[in-house]
């Protein structure tokens, strides 16, 4: 009789769980106050952030979680516009501890070559001991790499980039975009769900259209953001269930947070974007739901969807901020 098939979410908090084990509890949450604070600082770095063992510890017991659910997200987004296509192999840029690797494999089943590119030889190592606990990423490769100028990236079917754009300077982001466009097939981008962030995100996206990609998801197309500059941003948000390091840093008591995030996932092959795409959190009043929708044509539009409108009504109340609408019919 077969083992039973243990989710990569699942596998994945196991891993962490005792990662901190030996490790004062305020030592980490001193690592994590810290690390908190560079990567919100606004000045790009010219080191890795990641330094030591304790550092590299606390960073993914306290953001891995995060970062793969915002990472499966967009790669959900990703294969629901192009549900034809499987990638056979995978390199993650800045992938420190290789959250994206765990969020590939939850996404796409089977096996696939993979590569992970940091440039914190720490955070390389620690990844690779996480890994072991997935059979499925037991043959990562991981590679120190500078990012950014020079960047030369294998040939591959995916590059996932997440949370590192923030870490470099303008030319080091547009130098990673570009080797990323020129060795892959599909590309998803993932930073903080902040202005700042989806302004990277943008500056991106436009690269990769101009490289000659079609952006599969958030937008419903590949025209400019419909988003006046400085008026707003574009973002979305996953759940994220808590370990005991977040509750203590945070000081909160609830079991779950929020990680907002922005991203963009464009291809060279052809996708089928979502006609509209809810990029608020929908409003459910009585007998009536309030969707804000960024649309194909390109523009913004609120539409309200009343019990007039039946079955499309149920659906509403059932959809969540970044899902796409209408829903696919089953």
């Amino acid at each position: 009789m077969n083992a039973p098939v243990v989710p990569p979410a699942e596998t994945l908090r196991t891993a962490l769980a005792g990662l901190l084990d030996g490790l004062p509890a305020k030592q980490a949450a001193q690592a994590v106050e810290r690390l908190i604070a560079t990567y919100r600082g606004a000045t790009p770095t010219h080191a890795p952030i990641l330094r030591d063992r304790a550092d590299v510890a606390a960073y993914a017991a306290y953001r891995m979680p995060a970062t793969f659910e915002a990472v499966r997200s967009a790669l959900g987004a990703l294969a629901d516009a192009a549900p034809g296509w499987v990638p056979g192999s995978h390199v993650d840029v800045g992938g420190g501890t290789g959250a994206a690797t765990w969020a590939v494999s939850a996404t796409w089943q089977g096996e696939r070559s993979v590569t992970v590119l940091d440039w914190a030889e720490p955070a390389l190592a620690l990844g690779r001991e996480i890994a072991a606990a997935h059979p499925g990423l037991r043959d990562v490769r991981w590679r120190r790499a500078r990012l950014g100028a020079g960047l030369a990236l294998e040939s591959t079917d995916l590059v996932t980039a997440s949370y590192v754009l923030n870490e470099l300077t303008a030319a080091d982001r547009a130098a990673l975009v570009d080797a990323a466009a020129a060795a892959a097939q599909a590309v998803v981008l993932v930073e903080a769900g902040t202005p700042d962030g989806y302004a990277r995100v943008i500056e991106a996206r436009d690269r990769l259209i101009s490289a000659g990609f079609r952006v599969a998801a958030p937008c419903p197309h590949s025209a400019a953001c419909p988003i006046a500059p400085g008026t707003d941003w574009c973002h979305f948000s996953a759940r994220v269930s808590r370990s005991s390091l977040h509750r203590q840093v945070k000081g909160g008591s609830l079991a779950y947070e929020d990680e907002k995030f922005s991203y963009v996932a464009a291809a060279r092959f052809p996708v089928s974007p979502a006609s509209a795409r809810v990029v608020r959190r929908p409003q459910i009043r009585k007998g009536q739901v309030l969707l804000d929708l960024c649309e194909s044509e390109p523009s913004l539009h609120r539409a309200t969807v009343t019990k007039r409108h039946g079955v499309l009504y149920r659906a509403a109340r059932d959809t969540d901020w970044g899902d796409a609408w209408p829903p696919a019919e089953d």
